[in-house]
């Protein structure tokens, strides 16, 4: 199994060009399913996860082919055509290595009038179950049964009628599956407190490209208007503000600058804050964001919330960088009830991070020591890289499956800045 070796002690410098995100891009793919035209999508990362969505949309018959462009790109042109639909079943095999997988629940229920999706079971990082997905459906006209580890939804007989549903709490995931249910339903469908990540926003606005009406987008209450057809479209995906700040916060713990290409401020604004309340320069330029580390890191405390709040996926970085700060910082996770599995790890670096309950305190140290290190979730796998980069001596990170699902050729994109990073064959 593959490693990545990073020798630390590097000052980072100079451009990183920031992909598509990977939160956007799984939402926008099922999109595809409700339409018998091509929908093509640009500015595709090139990420495991994405692959085996691109296997799933296969499973239902859907063709995918991906323009020609060089090896060294980052990002890739994809173009889905869902003609006709040959399977509307979501097998085990297929979802259980991807929670994502769920978004296909709506669009499918709404384009064919039943929808048959496994579902996704546990997760590392804390339970995230679906019961806001079926109910939000339901409330536009499905009935939904759970049998044998399977969920089948199921339309009436001339599709979704519509209808009004308030999300007892934030759901991003739920959000995602109702709005693309709505757009194809019968009647005028409304969803109150609605997630309002950026993502949503990009999902809103591919669809409304493929003639879905939609009222209130970038908002939590959102007025939807079925149509009987969506047509195709060509549609770029938003840069990934969560790569973005994972940058930033690695120029920053190693003292050092670079200039985030294709980075956008007003998507990433609690994470720019958190940054400039440690003391890292941060100014909007032309075609992305200028990051600089100006003296010592300073310790802040914050809690994680859905936007516009400071992003859960952004916690594991943040504290990375916190670890050699300045003093005592406190965070407080109030999205997963188990999104601290990278303090044991960091700790081994020589951080000192205590937790109790959602609480974390960090007290900064004055440096860290390289250690072999193990990956156990997306963005804990980037805490221990940009651990590892202001690190004296090795670090070995083990288990990169979990960096390839979510950081488009990271070690490249490191290397571009001056890190000494490579990925080898493992034991």
């Amino acid at each position: 199994m593959d490693k990545i070796i990073i020798r630390g002690g590097k000052r980072l410098s100079g451009t990183v060009t920031i992909s598509g995100a990977k939160n956007a891009a799984l939402t926008l793919l099922p999109c595809a399913l409700l339409t018998d035209e091509p929908l093509t999508l640009r500015n595709l990362p090139r990420l495991a996860d994405i692959d085996t969505f691109q296997h799933l949309m296969n499973q239902f018959g859907v063709s995918t082919a991906i323009a020609g462009s060089r090896p060294e790109d980052f990002g890739r042109v994809m173009t889905l055509e869902a003609a006709r639909i040959t399977s509307n079943v979501a097998p085990y095999d297929l979802v259980r290595k991807m929670r994502a997988s769920i978004l296909v629940l709506g669009p499918m229920l709404a384009r064919m009038g039943e929808a048959k999706v496994s579902l996704p079971g546990g997760c590392a990082i804390g339970v995230r179950p679906i019961d806001l997905h079926l109910k939000a459906l339901e409330a536009l006209g499905a009935t939904i049964e759970i049998t044998a580890g399977y969920v089948r939804a199921i339309a009436p007989d001339g599709g979704l009628s519509g209808g009004r549903y308030s999300f007892p709490f934030v759901s991003v995931g739920a959000t995602e599956n109702a709005i693309m249910a709505a757009v194809a339903a019968r009647g005028k469908s409304t969803l109150h407190n609605a997630a309002r990540e950026p993502e949503i926003t990009d999902l809103c606005n591919l669809l409304m490209a493929m003639g879905a009406e939609i009222e209130g987008i970038g908002t939590s209450d959102l007025v939807i208007h079925g149509v009987p057809r969506l047509h195709g479209a060509t549609y770029r995906v938003m840069s990934d503000r969560i790569e973005a700040g994972s940058y930033a916060c690695a120029a920053a713990i190693t003292g050092g600058e670079a200039f985030l290409a294709n980075a956008r401020v007003e998507e990433m604004e609690a994470t720019v804050q958190a940054l400039r309340d440690a003391g890292i320069l941060i100014e909007p330029r032309s075609g992305g964001l200028q990051i600089a580390a100006e003296g010592p890191i300073q310790p802040v405390n914050l809690s994680t919330a859905p936007f516009p709040g400071f992003a859960t996926d952004m916690q594991a970085q943040l504290m990375a960088m916190l670890c050699c700060s300045e003093g005592t910082s406190v965070l407080t996770e109030t999205i997963f009830e188990n999104r601290y599995m990278h303090v044991p790890e960091l700790n081994r670096m020589g951080a000192q991070i205590e937790t109790s309950g959602r609480t974390a305190i960090v007290k900064g140290v004055p440096k860290l020591s390289g250690a072999d290190v193990m990956a156990t979730d997306l963005r804990a796998s980037m805490s221990l890289v940009i651990a590892g980069l202001a690190a004296q001596g090795e670090t070995n990170i083990h288990r990169l499956y979990h960096l390839d699902r979510g950081y488009e050729r990271l070690e490249e994109k490191l290397s571009l800045l001056g890190a000494e990073v490579e990925r080898v064959g493992g034991d």
